[in-house]
């Protein structure tokens, strides 16, 4: 029976999270079976040779173990149990629990801290009782125990004492008075306070009692109120007044008081009028108002009581009372009233309603109604009431949750009263709302006359609102803390900076820890990169630290509202925390650390003088050093110690900037070579215990141990030595030296890579991680081996190789969507010489001028233009001398000393355009194409019955159109036999302009373009102008003005100029300021921003040529001059303009050479020029069957540069005259060319000369075929 007894199942400890707790019931539990030996000592081991006796002892030991996993496996959960790998003794899973629960003496530190800080700050609540309160402060005492912290009785007590509140004041004294309180127990003091808190609650209660006790409103029971509060006391003498003749003043009878009144009996509380006695009462208008409501009858509650002040008759708002709800709180009562509830057709008013703010519910006290000759039957789930008199008023069934519900309309209060004027509104009105109380201070003391007392306003002035209103203070301490390593992460990203790095980052995006606040730093090129380096520091500190991060703080950037992002933190059980809308204060902790890191910035490079461009550099070194900074969130340690439990070291910092020599090792240099290089320090590595140091003379960084500092020195930037290595070549990269054999990752060196304007790759090692340029890589290596651009073999001697490397580019559509990845096999071609490698490397390409010629003729006969793309153009070049080029990266066959010989041109190499030009010559030959003699890449095939296809090249993109849909069809299939072609459909987007073809016309514009240039120089959201210059503007050099980036002006002229190709109206704006850009000013900027605001409105303005029914297309030109436009050397501007069709197809803008003496000179050489580009179009548009009997007619509107052209004469005007601009005399005599005179306000080449007037320029502006794109929203103001 004591086995049996023995054997009864004991209650087993379950494992709550809660380890400390955990294993001392386990390990009582055991100590109690006597098994606690296999805990500390493990199971008897069998020794060798053992005896009988021993083997015995052994097999029990590990049958008493199996006892003791039994009770650890029915404690443990199974998702635990799974995480322990040895799971063979008991011993083992004790340990393993120990270890993965109770952590480190690291951990143990870290958590104490965290321990010790709610220690300090613990205090009672108000509303906590004192076990509650001891239950909570003992709990975090056992905890800072199992820590290793030693807590004493009577630090406990102490604590307890002073962090009582007020009401336990003279307690405290008291005990403090009588106890010693070193020798005080913590259950001495707790039995002592809840003998005070007991006394207080039933004080408290009886209080609450008395408070809450409806008092009965009847006149004349009770306590009555009036003039004689009982019959025994009297009123004032009243007892000896004969009562006969005392008048009442409610029902004016004789022999009782009013307060006495008979009338008074059965209306105090509870009243019921007939809608005709109800109108008879009170002014009111012809339709009340009423809401229906929903009451409870409740035999609980003290009073009638309601939420809404809108529905109380006769509020008496003086009136204060509490009420004690069924959770202890308590709510006030703000006034008492009446109320009028419309039941059945009849009108009830309850008196004596309790107006209490915020309650939900409309509550009627059932014992408050009986009171007033009512009775309440409840039977059978039905509640009715009846009256004495009246008799049933009204019933209810019980609601499914067993309360009796009454559904009534709600009489709105609407007399007509009597007001009163608000002084306090009228004066506050009158002071310009100034606020009451300064009012008052000038009332009270007298500072002005006629300014009465004002009481307080009862509601907010709306106008005041309109005008005061003003944010809430934004708390300056946080008022929660992270406990836990990872628990929240703040993180914002910072920029754009200017200016772009070297490795083209223009943001950096901050990580910190809450706990530790130990900040992390990454560098992007794009916003749009946010997601993927937060993945990359998710995985690292999650690695680092063996914790999850729970919670990330940001703004409401769109870069961390993405949907991508917002799935992944989903996903990864990551909980956001978003910033309201326009207060970054509520993300403080990144905001100030980004001003932090840019205000240290700033500072060091200041103090050394380095170029703001190594910016990143200085922000990496200043986290660095920020995270070994004292911080007042973590006391007395820096965030770095605190992160890894380790004092950090400060013996390596160096001032940023200054001079370094770096040691240059022997098996790098000769006997006689300097034994040092002089560099610039930039931090340290990442990866290595090294310096980072910046070559200016050579460019490169250097990783380097041995180092020797001067930080009091710094580099002289503008030296003789930086000079040289800015005329270096462009197309060398920026190297990278180590002191150690192991070569460091060029990844991490990425801010000082060469400039981009995208996120594409910039080396193999970039691109090989990621699919799509993978596959692209495959893609190109596969056309380079099906078009046979080369085989392997070993290099001859005397040989020499070229190397390659891979170039990736991101194509995009017309609509900015992502059209392809594209990986280009490129040789280094910068490294062949003239004579050696090659002879000729000129390639003709298509002309603008020629490409508008064949749009207007296409839209003229309603023909549809195609595109056409060859893949790998220049494989197909072939080549004339032998080319050897290196294995590409990541494609090495065989030994890795083979190299490459071509048979075919590869991209990059000098005679590449020209080999693939030869070989395109060659199939149009082949194919019977006749090639222009004027335009080299024109190219026209006729066939029977009048059919023409004409193709025109540009490099490898091609534009065919004619009007044979069969002959265009057959080009295609025999280009796609000779070459690897891809068919593009019709001609929408082709180098960067759009076109539109429809049944109107073809049209042309750079919306998209145009829109990436505002984009690039922060011009998106600038106001709109009519016009690209302000008329009568002159722009001179400007030698006395501020001087600007003269790089930048370049950059935003060489952008605008791409957009002539549809944009004839910005012609002779874009060309005037481009003749600034030696030296631009902030004159010269303004006027730069002036066409971009320009550019704004008339994003989608283009040139349409239009369908039309004429016969033959006749090309027509005007010419014009603007004398000494230019103010420094006084020579004039020519311009022109050759319309085919309705649009324009060739125009100019250009300053002449010479200096003109007088506006027929100006005309007469503007006008040569004129004549000489219409000879070329001319002969085109022969090549195109596009004929012209009779001489070209150019409109100029100078009649005296025109009787120039037709007489030869000499005189003072012409002598001086250049002989080849007298060629215009040939060619007008011989008929081919004619002048004809125009007026002035016709002269569309006006508007390539001089700035117009607003109303000028839009008529010819249209004049020239300019219209904006249906397509689009219009964008002009």
């Amino acid at each position: 029976m004591a086995d049996s007894s023995d054997f009864a199942k004991p209650t087993i400890p379950k494992f709550d999270g809660y380890y400390d707790h955990w294993a001392m019931l386990m390990e009582n539990l055991l100590r109690s079976k006597e098994y606690w030996s296999l805990i500390e000592t493990g199971i008897v081991t069998v020794p060798a040779n053992a005896t009988e006796e021993q083997r015995n002892l052994a097999n029990f030991s590990k049958l008493t173990d199996l006892k003791v996993k039994n009770y650890l496996f029915q404690s443990i959960d199974r998702s635990i149990l799974e995480t322990i790998l040895d799971r063979d003794t008991a011993k083992q899973i004790w340990d393993a629990m120990r270890t993965k629960y109770q952590g480190s003496t690291r951990v143990k530190r870290a958590q104490l801290q965290a321990l010790k800080k709610d220690f300090e700050v613990l205090a009672m609540g108000d509303s906590e009782t004192v076990d509650e309160y001891f239950a909570r402060t003992m709990a975090i005492a056992n905890k800072m125990t199992a820590c290793g912290e030693r807590m004493t009785q009577v630090t406990i007590v102490e604590k307890i004492l002073r962090s009582l509140p007020a009401k336990f004041n003279f307690v405290v004294c008291s005990i403090e008075q009588l106890n010693d309180v070193t020798t005080l127990s913590i259950d001495e003091l707790q039995s002592s306070l809840i003998v005070q808190e007991q006394r207080l609650k039933s004080q408290q209660i009886s209080h609450e009692e008395q408070a809450l006790k409806a008092a009965n409103g009847s006149r004349g029971s009770g306590a009555s109120r009036g003039r004689g509060r009982s019959s025994s006391r009297g009123g004032r003498g009243r007892g000896r007044v004969a009562r006969e003749t005392i008048e009442c003043f409610k029902c004016h009878k004789l022999g009782h008081y009013r307060n006495e009144c008979p009338e008074w009996e059965g209306n105090a509380n509870y009243v019921e009028f007939l809608d005709e006695e109800e109108t008879l009462l009170m002014a009111r208008t012809n339709a009340d108002e009423s809401k229906h409501e929903t009451w409870f009858l409740d035999s609980g509650c003290s009073n009638h009581m309601v939420g809404n002040k809108d529905w109380l008759y006769e509020l008496d708002e003086s009136y204060r009372d509490t009420v004690k709800l069924g959770d202890d709180s308590k709510m006030n009562v703000m006034g008492k009233g009446n109320v009028k509830l419309s039941i059945d057709g009849r009108i009830h008013v309850i008196t004596g309603v309790f107006y209490i703010p915020g309650l939900k519910s409309n509550l009627l006290r059932i014992g408050q109604i009986q009171q007033k000759n009512v009775t309440i039957v409840f039977k059978n789930d039905i509640c009715k009431i009846y009256h004495d008199d009246k008799g049933l008023l009204f019933t209810t069934q019980m609601s499914p949750n067993r309360m009796y519900v009454v559904n009534a309309n709600v009489i709105m209060p609407k007399c007509l009263q009597v007001t009163k004027k608000d002084w306090s509104q009228l004066w506050h009105s009158r002071y310009g709302h100034l606020s009451i109380k300064g009012l008052n201070t000038l009332a009270r003391k007298e500072m002005v006359k006629g300014l009465p007392p004002l009481d307080e306003l009862n509601e907010h002035s709306v106008d005041c609102l309109t005008g005061k209103q003003h944010r809430d203070a934004i708390p300056k301490q946080a008022v929660w803390r992270a406990k836990l390593k990872l628990e929240l992460v703040h993180s914002d990203i910072c920029g754009p900076l200017n200016p772009i790095s070297n490795g083209g980052n223009r943001y950096f995006i901050t990580f910190t820890d809450d706990f530790s606040r130990k900040t992390w730093i990454y560098f992007l090129k794009e916003k749009s990169s946010a997601l993927d380096t937060f993945k990359m520091f998710k995985l690292m500190v999650e690695k680092e630290s063996g914790c999850a991060i729970q919670n990330l703080r940001t703004d409401r950037g769109g870069e961390f509202l993405s949907t991508a992002f917002n799935d992944f933190c989903s996903n990864q059980g990551i909980k956001r925390q978003l910033t309201t809308a326009y207060t970054p204060q509520q993300n403080g902790v990144s905001e100030r650390n980004n001003r932090t890191l840019l205000n240290m910035v700033r500072s060091m490079i200041a103090g050394r003088g380095v170029p703001k461009v190594f910016w990143p550099e200085a922000v990496k070194w200043a986290t660095h050093i920020m995270n070994r900074s004292p911080t007042l969130s973590v006391k007395d340690i820096t965030p770095e110690e605190t992160w890894s439990g380790i004092k950090p070291s400060v013996h390596h910092f160096r001032v940023f900037g200054c001079i370094a020599f770096a040691h240059v090792l022997d098996k790098q240099r000769t006997k006689l070579d300097d034994k040092n290089i002089k560099c610039v320090h930039l931090g340290v590595s990442d990866e290595s215990k090294a310096y980072k140091l910046y070559d200016p003379i050579k460019k490169k960084i250097i990783i380097s141990r041995d180092v020797i500092f001067e930080e009091n020195h710094s580099w002289d930037w503008n030296s003789e030595g930086k000079k040289r290595s800015d005329k270096q070549d462009s197309d060398d990269d920026i190297e990278i030296e180590t002191t150690s054999e192991e070569e460091e990752s060029t990844e991490n060196l990425q801010n000082l890579a060469v400039y981009t304007t995208n996120n594409d790759p910039k080396s193999f090692g970039e691109a090989e991680k990621l699919d799509v340029w993978r596959k692209a890589m495959d893609q190109e290596m596969e056309a380079i081996e099906n078009n046979m651009t080369w085989e392997l073999t070993t290099l001859p001697d005397r040989a020499n190789t070229i190397g390659v490397k891979w170039v990736y580019k991101t194509k995009y559509n017309e609509k900015g969507e992502i059209e392809k990845h594209k990986a280009r096999l490129v040789a280094k071609g910068y490294s062949q010489k003239h004579g050696i490698y090659y002879d000729e490397v000129f390639a003709p390409v298509a002309r603008w001028d020629t490409i508008r010629a064949i749009l207007a003729l296409a839209a003229k006969e309603n023909w549809k233009v195609f595109q056409l793309d060859v893949k790998s153009a220049f494989l197909h070049g072939e080549l004339t001398r032998d080319i050897y080029v290196e294995q590409p990266p990541g494609y090495q066959k065989g030994n890795k000393d083979m190299v490459y010989k071509l048979k075919k041109a590869l991209y990059g190499l000098k005679q590449a355009p020209r080999a693939w030009y030869s070989k395109i010559e060659a199939y149009f030959t082949v194919e019977q194409f006749k090639k222009c003699s004027h335009e080299h890449t024109l190219f026209v095939k006729y066939g029977s019955n009048n059919k023409t296809l004409i193709v025109s090249l540009y490099v490898d993109d091609l534009i065919c159109t004619g009007n044979d849909l069969s002959m265009i069809h057959d080009f295609k299939e025999s280009m796609k036999k000779n070459f690897a072609m891809t068919d593009l459909g019709k001609m929408k987007y082709f180098l960067g302009v759009e076109v539109t073809q429809s049944e109107d016309g073809i049209f042309i514009h750079q919306h998209k373009y145009a829109l990436e240039i505002l984009k690039r120089f922060g011009m998106e959201n600038c106001n709109k102008v009519c016009s690209p210059i302000v008329p009568g503007c002159k722009l001179s050099k400007d030698e006395n003005g501020s001087a600007t980036d003269a790089k930048r002006f370049k950059q935003m002229v060489g952008c605008l100029m791409y957009l002539l190709a549809t944009r004839p109206d910005l012609a002779y704006s874009i060309c005037l300021v481009a003749r600034f850009m030696e030296r631009p000013t902030v004159m010269h900027i303004a006027a730069v921003k002036r066409i971009m605001r320009y550019l704004k409105g008339t994003l989608t303005d283009g040139i349409m040529y239009k369908h039309t029914n004429d016969k033959r297309l006749e090309l027509i030109g005007w010419s014009d001059s603007y004398y000494a436009g230019d103010l420094n050397d006084r020579k004039s501007t020519s311009g022109y303009v050759f319309m085919l069709g309705t649009g324009a197809i060739s125009w100019s803008s250009k300053k002449q050479p010479i200096v003109t003496l007088s506006t027929t000179e100006a005309e007469y050489v503007a006008a040569a020029v004129c004549a000489c580009q219409c000879i070329w179009l001319k002969n085109v548009l022969n090549h195109l069957q596009i004929t012209h009997n009779n001489g070209i007619v150019i409109y100029c509107d100078n009649s005296s540069s025109i009787k120039l052209s037709k007489n030869p004469i000499m005189h003072g005007r012409c002598k001086h005259i250049d002989v080849r601009f007298h060629f215009l005399r040939n060619l007008t005599k011989d008929g081919i060319v004619e002048l004809k005179h125009c007026k002035s306000q016709e002269q569309l080449a006006d508007l390539m000369t001089k700035p117009l007037k607003l109303e000028a320029f839009l008529k010819l502006k249209e004049g020239l075929g300019m219209q904006q794109c249906l397509k689009h929203e219009a964008c002009c103001p």
